[in-house]
């Protein structure tokens, strides 16, 4: 395995699907894992994250017999934000309920409520047989603000470090940092963009999140140079300005919208993410015969992966 790879777990937005006409692309929400320097990261925990969890369990049995000689999962997991489709596989994610795994979780809801508070309310208690408090797992869950990075080293706990300048996010040649912004481009409370870099090389994720007429400036900026770009591509441009139904003012961008964002930002390569759950194996592939010709462009699916390093 690359040092920086990237492996798309479930690339639907709103509602997962499964159908016989969404085999190609897959019909899981949200989730994109990221195996970089010896880390696991998460990005999101839609329903792609259950078979991340299954897998994490089939490779923690398989170090020991006991459970005492296994070695502990350890896993980071970024929550952009608390819609359904964000967050439908976190009570299903297996190493939450083994008594030795430590799952870091960071995001930010708003500036009156706390990421746990959220979380607890939402998805346990009344709507799962267990409360957060219950979770076998050492799950550690804190609130990210936009001036704050995450340090990733090995065998060290994580390091949260302010970030206000450039030279603020300088690091190590083998740590991981994260970053993030908050783009508000998205009903209610925004989402968090975030960034990782690792060796000279530098992913963005940028799902739920319209643009703006010109582009939107923030995102080229905070994404500048960066190798992979995963942008939300919910609608074709057709749909986002159809008369009867527009999606204009609904938090998701057009394939034309992340497009211009990688131009803009000069990435290096883009990944179109969080499909509208309507639109099926034939619909997708009409977009991508639109961008054949552009290598650089990729059309994400369920266990599609990309190497970085």
């Amino acid at each position: 395995m690359s040092e920086f790879s990237v492996k798309f777990r479930g690339v639907r937005g709103s509602y997962p699907i499964a159908d016989k006409d969404f085999l190609q692309y897959g019909g899981n929400t949200s989730c994109v894992e990221v195996n970089v320097g010896g880390h696991i990261i998460i990005l999101d925990a839609g329903t792609g994250l259950i078979n991340v969890g299954n897998e994490l369990l089939k490779k923690y049995i398989a170090t020991g017999t006991k459970p005492s000689e296994r070695t502990s999962i350890k896993a980071t997991v970024l929550i952009s934000h608390i819609h359904q489709d964000h967050l439908q596989g976190f009570t299903f994610f297996r190493p939450l309920h083994i008594a030795s795994s430590d799952i870091k979780v960071y995001g930010n809801v708003n500036y009156n409520e706390s990421l746990a508070d959220e979380l607890s309310q939402l998805l346990f208690g009344k709507s799962f047989p267990l409360d957060l408090g219950d979770i076998a797992g050492n799950l550690d869950i804190r609130d990210l603000s936009e001036t704050e990075g995450i340090i990733l080293r090995h065998n060290e706990a994580p390091i949260i470090k302010r970030i206000e300048t450039e030279s603020d996010a300088k690091i190590g040649y083998d740590d991981v940092l994260i970053t993030c912004y908050r783009s508000y481009a998205h009903p209610q409370e925004g989402v968090l963009i975030y960034k990782i870099a690792y060796k000279n090389k530098v992913m963005v994720y940028a799902t739920d999140k319209e643009s703006y007429e010109g582009g939107d400036k923030k995102l080229a900026s905070f994404a500048r140079n960066c190798n992979l770009l995963i942008h939300d591509a919910q609608y074709t441009t057709e749909d986002y300005m159809d008369s009867f139904v527009p999606k204009q003012g609904y938090g998701h961008s057009t394939f034309d919208m992340a497009v211009e964002c990688k131009k803009q930002s000069n990435a290096e390569k883009l990944v179109f993410f969080h499909y509208d759950p309507n639109y099926d194996d034939e619909k997708l592939n009409s977009v991508k015969a639109k961008y054949k010709d552009d290598e650089s462009i990729i059309m994400a699916y369920e266990g599609l992966e990309i190497d970085l390093l």
